[in-house]
């Protein structure tokens, strides 16, 4: 049986054969080979693909390097019951962020806490307010007896300073 020019015996007999051997699990094996298979057919309908298996291939690595990448950023808890019991990491299905990634986080949010330190003190309590206490900017006005205009002011300044720093951090 054929589809888009990939042999689909092949394509389960064998090169589910192939993954299944690096991922050392049925279910991830079925789960990279059919995101390989949509990845190929958005390919080949732009662009018929002249060796599919060939291609396919190629996509299948790919697919399996991705996932290898965003798994790196977890590590597993242990499985013991009374371990988790009381830890809200419990909840994401007994995984929890890397020491790597939980290190990038820290120095993402000492960033952001330098750059709200060097707001002014006002712009800083406005940001503040709405983003974090999540009052409306008429109650933050009202609170600190300033006009709707001197908020919004405040918060947009806060936002853009934010945003350069975001787009140096990406």
């Amino acid at each position: 049986m054929h589809w888009n020019g990939v042999d689909l015996n092949w394509a389960y007999n064998v090169l589910l054969v192939s993954i299944l051997g690096r991922t050392q699990c049925m279910h991830r094996a079925q789960d990279v080979l059919h995101d390989s298979l949509l990845r190929f057919a958005l390919v080949n309908k732009l662009k018929p693909v002249k060796q599919p298996h060939a291609y396919l291939r190629t996509v299948v690595r790919s697919v399996l390097a991705d996932q290898h990448r965003d798994q790196s950023r977890w590590t597993a808890l242990p499985e013991n019951d009374e371990e988790q019991h009381g830890n809200p990491v419990a909840d994401f299905g007994g995984f929890a962020p890397s020491a790597e990634h939980l290190a990038e986080l820290n120095q993402r949010l000492e960033i952001l806490q330098r750059v709200l330190d060097c707001l002014p003190p006002r712009c800083r309590e406005v940001f503040w307010l709405f983003r974090v206490e999540g009052f409306s900017q008429k109650e933050i006005a009202e609170q600190l007896g300033v006009g709707l205009k001197a908020v919004e002011y405040q918060l947009a300044r806060a936002l853009v300073d934010l945003e350069a720093v975001s787009t140096l951090l990406a």
